[in-house]
């Protein structure tokens, strides 16, 4: 039987009643632009959580990885993201369509801070932006450009709370499932693990940036 949540918190003066109320620079650091210190860290950036939703309140959150700078800023108010070879389930191109909004968050290895940004995204097939992010003479199908909203740093306390970038501190991975084994319960292929695993392992080496 699924759990039943209790004691539901229905307002956020409730929260308030338990918390203190926000600090003032927690407000102010918000900004409506990418400022030289923002794009410093995109800059540097190699990985990228992109949130998107859909019109019926659905959320997708999707990992991006590339070489440090695959982000490009255009100008303060406006970024552009490369798609590269995936899943082919689309869903954040879908919801983006849908409803056109977006949520970034921007690692950079070593640092506990990440940097936010939020605003509206549009998909575009314009070649001039594309071609500007080829990787291995592969130059990606579409891109998306986003208009930015809001920009900020995030301290890192939950990055050091999980000790993310500490390797001594890292928890065993021995006997995780594989991706392999993940598909092959949760897909239903049909195809022996073994072949599964060849193709996951052949991807891997081969189709980062060709499908």
């Amino acid at each position: 039987m699924s759990y039943v949540p209790n004691d539901i918190v229905t307002s956020i003066d409730e929260v308030r009643d338990v918390l203190p109320g926000i600090q003032a620079p927690q407000t102010a650091k918000v900004i409506d632009h990418v400022d030289a210190l923002i794009e410093a860290w995109i800059a540097r950036s190699p990985y990228m959580v992109m949130s998107t939703v859909d019109s019926s309140g659905r959320l997708d959150t999707s990992p991006k990885g590339d070489p440090a700078g695959f982000v490009k800023v255009l100008d303060q108010h406006t970024l552009v993201i490369p798609d590269r070879p995936g899943n082919h389930r689309f869903d954040s191109f879908q919801n983006i369509l849908e409803t056109g909004r977006v949520g970034l968050m921007f690692l950079v290895p070593n640092r506990t801070e990440v940097v936010r940004v939020t605003g509206r995204a549009v998909l575009t097939r314009d070649m001039k932006l594309r071609e500007m992010m080829a990787i291995k003479s592969r130059v990606p199908d579409f891109a998306i450009v986003v208009s930015v909203e809001e920009a900020c740093y995030h301290c890192g306390k939950a990055a050091i709370r999980s000790g993310l970038w500490a390797p001594d501190r890292a928890a065993p991975t021995d006997g995780l499932p594989t991706y392999a084994q993940a598909l092959e319960a949760h897909a239903n292929l049909g195809i022996p693990i073994e072949d599964i695993q060849e193709r996951l392992t052949h991807n891997d080496a081969n189709r980062l940036y060709d499908e």
